[in-house]
Protein backbone atom coordinates (compact mmCIF):
# COMPACT_ATOMS: atom_id res chain seq x y z
CA UNK A 1 0.00 0.00 0.00
CA UNK A 2 1.49 3.16 -0.85
CA UNK A 3 2.45 5.76 1.90
CA UNK A 4 -0.38 8.32 1.40
CA UNK A 5 -3.01 5.73 0.66
CA UNK A 6 -2.35 3.96 3.84
CA UNK A 7 -2.10 7.05 5.82
CA UNK A 8 -5.31 7.94 4.71
CA UNK A 9 -7.23 4.62 5.33
CA UNK A 10 -5.61 4.37 8.24
CA UNK A 11 -7.04 7.97 9.68
CA UNK A 12 -10.39 6.72 8.52
CA UNK A 13 -10.28 3.58 10.33
CA UNK A 14 -8.54 4.70 13.46
CA UNK A 15 -11.07 7.65 13.55
CA UNK A 16 -14.31 4.85 13.78
CA UNK A 17 -12.43 3.33 16.12
CA UNK A 18 -11.74 5.88 18.44
CA UNK A 19 -14.80 7.57 18.26
CA UNK A 20 -16.74 4.20 18.77
CA UNK A 21 -14.73 3.74 22.33
CA UNK A 22 -14.76 7.71 23.32
CA UNK A 23 -18.75 7.63 22.69
CA UNK A 24 -19.52 3.81 24.55
CA UNK A 25 -21.98 6.11 27.07
CA UNK A 26 -23.28 8.19 24.92
CA UNK A 27 -24.32 5.32 22.40
CA UNK A 28 -25.52 2.94 24.88
CA UNK A 29 -27.84 5.38 26.54
CA UNK A 30 -29.39 5.99 23.12
CA UNK A 31 -29.45 2.60 22.86
CA UNK A 32 -30.94 2.20 26.25
CA UNK A 33 -34.53 4.17 25.45
CA UNK A 34 -36.30 1.79 23.52
CA UNK A 35 -33.56 -1.07 23.05
CA UNK A 36 -31.01 -3.29 25.66
CA UNK A 37 -28.51 -0.70 26.03
CA UNK A 38 -25.84 -2.71 25.21
CA UNK A 39 -24.23 -0.79 21.91
CA UNK A 40 -22.29 1.45 23.13
CA UNK A 41 -20.06 -1.31 25.32
CA UNK A 42 -20.31 -3.65 22.70
CA UNK A 43 -18.80 -1.39 20.12
CA UNK A 44 -16.61 0.69 22.42
CA UNK A 45 -14.91 -3.65 23.28
CA UNK A 46 -14.80 -4.33 20.04
CA UNK A 47 -12.96 -1.40 18.62
CA UNK A 48 -10.73 -1.27 21.35
CA UNK A 49 -9.23 -4.07 20.30
CA UNK A 50 -8.63 -3.00 16.91
CA UNK A 51 -6.71 -0.06 18.59
CA UNK A 52 -4.85 -2.60 20.80
CA UNK A 53 -3.87 -4.57 17.61
CA UNK A 54 -3.38 -1.56 15.64
CA UNK A 55 0.79 -1.63 14.58
CA UNK A 56 0.01 -5.53 14.06
CA UNK A 57 -2.78 -5.26 11.33
CA UNK A 58 -1.86 -6.86 7.50
CA UNK A 59 -1.38 -3.61 5.40
CA UNK A 60 -0.29 -5.83 2.65
CA UNK A 61 -3.13 -3.90 0.31
CA UNK A 62 -6.37 -2.10 1.28
CA UNK A 63 -8.25 -4.81 0.89
CA UNK A 64 -6.30 -7.20 3.32
CA UNK A 65 -6.22 -4.17 6.18
CA UNK A 66 -10.00 -3.66 6.00
CA UNK A 67 -10.73 -7.09 6.40
CA UNK A 68 -8.19 -8.25 9.13
CA UNK A 69 -10.47 -4.94 11.10
CA UNK A 70 -13.48 -6.99 10.11
CA UNK A 71 -12.47 -9.99 11.27
CA UNK A 72 -11.43 -8.38 14.87
CA UNK A 73 -14.52 -7.02 15.49
CA UNK A 74 -16.78 -10.02 14.03
CA UNK A 75 -14.78 -12.08 16.77
CA UNK A 76 -14.75 -9.14 19.87
CA UNK A 77 -18.26 -7.13 19.66
CA UNK A 78 -21.12 -9.21 21.03
CA UNK A 79 -24.58 -8.82 20.35
CA UNK A 80 -25.99 -8.43 16.95
CA UNK A 81 -23.41 -5.28 16.25
CA UNK A 82 -20.22 -7.58 15.51
CA UNK A 83 -21.70 -9.28 12.53
CA UNK A 84 -23.51 -6.40 11.04
CA UNK A 85 -20.24 -4.25 11.61
CA UNK A 86 -17.66 -6.74 11.19
CA UNK A 87 -19.65 -7.63 7.57
CA UNK A 88 -19.28 -4.27 6.66
CA UNK A 89 -15.59 -3.93 6.90
CA UNK A 90 -15.12 -7.38 5.42
CA UNK A 91 -17.37 -6.61 2.22
CA UNK A 92 -15.32 -3.34 1.67
CA UNK A 93 -11.64 -5.07 2.23
CA UNK A 94 -13.20 -7.88 -0.35
CA UNK A 95 -14.54 -4.74 -2.99
CA UNK A 96 -11.49 -2.98 -2.80
CA UNK A 97 -9.03 -5.83 -3.18
CA UNK A 98 -5.43 -6.04 -3.74
CA UNK A 99 -5.08 -2.77 -4.53
CA UNK A 100 -2.88 0.65 -2.85
CA UNK A 101 -5.00 3.51 -4.10
CA UNK A 102 -8.71 4.06 -4.43
CA UNK A 103 -10.56 6.46 -6.57
CA UNK A 104 -13.81 7.95 -5.55
CA UNK A 105 -15.59 5.18 -7.43
CA UNK A 106 -14.15 2.54 -5.49
CA UNK A 107 -14.72 3.78 -2.35
CA UNK A 108 -18.35 4.47 -3.75
CA UNK A 109 -18.36 0.68 -4.58
CA UNK A 110 -17.25 -0.62 -1.69
CA UNK A 111 -19.93 1.34 0.78
CA UNK A 112 -22.08 0.03 -1.14
CA UNK A 113 -21.00 -3.85 -1.20
CA UNK A 114 -21.12 -3.17 2.74
CA UNK A 115 -24.27 -1.98 2.88
CA UNK A 116 -25.68 -4.84 0.83
CA UNK A 117 -23.63 -7.17 3.60
CA UNK A 118 -25.44 -5.29 6.46
CA UNK A 119 -28.65 -5.73 4.36
CA UNK A 120 -28.80 -9.42 4.49
CA UNK A 121 -26.61 -10.05 7.60
CA UNK A 122 -29.03 -8.30 9.69
CA UNK A 123 -32.10 -8.96 7.43
CA UNK A 124 -33.10 -5.26 7.36
CA UNK A 125 -33.21 -2.46 4.86
CA UNK A 126 -33.93 1.34 4.76
CA UNK A 127 -37.18 2.74 6.33
CA UNK A 128 -36.25 -0.03 9.12
CA UNK A 129 -34.89 1.88 11.28
CA UNK A 130 -31.09 1.36 11.56
CA UNK A 131 -27.68 2.45 10.42
CA UNK A 132 -29.09 1.23 7.16
CA UNK A 133 -31.12 4.72 7.39
CA UNK A 134 -28.14 6.71 7.24
CA UNK A 135 -25.63 5.05 5.69
CA UNK A 136 -27.22 4.97 2.27
CA UNK A 137 -28.54 8.24 2.10
CA UNK A 138 -24.69 9.41 3.13
CA UNK A 139 -24.04 6.75 -0.31
CA UNK A 140 -26.02 8.74 -2.28
CA UNK A 141 -24.91 11.85 -1.41
CA UNK A 142 -20.71 10.63 -2.10
CA UNK A 143 -21.64 9.78 -5.28
CA UNK A 144 -23.55 12.51 -6.05
CA UNK A 145 -20.61 15.17 -4.54
CA UNK A 146 -17.85 13.24 -6.42
CA UNK A 147 -19.95 13.28 -10.08
CA UNK A 148 -20.36 17.13 -9.47
CA UNK A 149 -16.19 17.14 -8.92
CA UNK A 150 -16.23 18.08 -5.01
CA UNK A 151 -13.08 17.80 -3.64
CA UNK A 152 -12.43 16.02 -0.47
CA UNK A 153 -12.69 18.29 2.44
CA UNK A 154 -15.75 19.85 1.60
CA UNK A 155 -16.91 16.26 0.63
CA UNK A 156 -16.57 15.19 3.97
CA UNK A 157 -18.27 18.29 5.62
CA UNK A 158 -21.87 17.42 3.10
CA UNK A 159 -21.66 13.81 4.70
CA UNK A 160 -21.32 15.02 8.20
CA UNK A 161 -24.15 17.22 7.57
CA UNK A 162 -26.32 14.57 5.43
CA UNK A 163 -25.49 11.61 8.24
CA UNK A 164 -26.81 13.97 11.34
CA UNK A 165 -29.91 14.68 9.44
CA UNK A 166 -30.87 11.21 8.32
CA UNK A 167 -30.02 10.39 12.28
CA UNK A 168 -32.36 12.62 13.37
CA UNK A 169 -35.47 11.32 10.83
CA UNK A 170 -35.31 8.38 12.52
CA UNK A 171 -36.93 9.66 15.81
CA UNK A 172 -39.65 9.49 13.67
CA UNK A 173 -39.68 6.05 12.86
CA UNK A 174 -41.00 2.73 14.12
CA UNK A 175 -38.33 0.36 14.64
CA UNK A 176 -38.66 -2.70 12.48
CA UNK A 177 -35.38 -4.85 13.57
CA UNK A 178 -33.68 -5.45 16.77
CA UNK A 179 -34.99 -5.35 20.08
CA UNK A 180 -36.64 -1.71 19.54
CA UNK A 181 -39.39 -3.20 17.33
CA UNK A 182 -40.39 -5.62 20.30
CA UNK A 183 -41.57 -1.79 22.02
CA UNK A 184 -43.74 -1.48 18.56
CA UNK A 185 -45.08 2.37 18.18
CA UNK A 186 -43.00 3.17 21.31
CA UNK A 187 -40.25 3.45 19.72
CA UNK A 188 -41.16 6.09 17.19
CA UNK A 189 -39.64 9.25 19.01
CA UNK A 190 -36.29 8.33 19.56
CA UNK A 191 -33.64 8.46 16.98
CA UNK A 192 -31.88 4.51 16.17
CA UNK A 193 -28.62 3.84 18.23
CA UNK A 194 -26.99 2.59 15.60
CA UNK A 195 -27.88 5.01 13.15
CA UNK A 196 -26.72 8.09 15.63
CA UNK A 197 -23.74 6.08 16.07
CA UNK A 198 -23.11 6.13 12.40
CA UNK A 199 -23.30 9.92 12.34
CA UNK A 200 -21.19 10.73 15.18
CA UNK A 201 -18.79 8.44 14.03
CA UNK A 202 -18.43 10.65 10.07
CA UNK A 203 -18.62 13.65 11.80
CA UNK A 204 -15.02 12.44 13.62
CA UNK A 205 -13.64 11.16 10.63
CA UNK A 206 -15.06 15.12 8.85
CA UNK A 207 -13.08 16.66 11.58
CA UNK A 208 -9.87 14.44 11.51
CA UNK A 209 -10.07 15.29 8.25
CA UNK A 210 -9.69 19.20 7.83
CA UNK A 211 -6.70 18.40 10.62
CA UNK A 212 -4.86 15.66 9.37
CA UNK A 213 -5.98 14.28 5.90
CA UNK A 214 -5.74 17.09 3.94
CA UNK A 215 -1.97 17.43 4.58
Amino acid sequence: MSSTAQQQVDLVVRTIAQAAVDNEKYFGDLDAVVGDGDFGYSLARGFENVLDGWDDVDRTDIGTFLKKIGMVITARIGGTSGPIWGTAFMRAGMTAGATDSLTGDQVVAMLRAAVEGIKARGQSDVGDKTLLDVLVPVTDRLEAELTAGTDATHVLAALAETAREAADATADMVAKRGRASYTGERSRGSVDAGAMGVAVIIGRINEAWQTEGAS
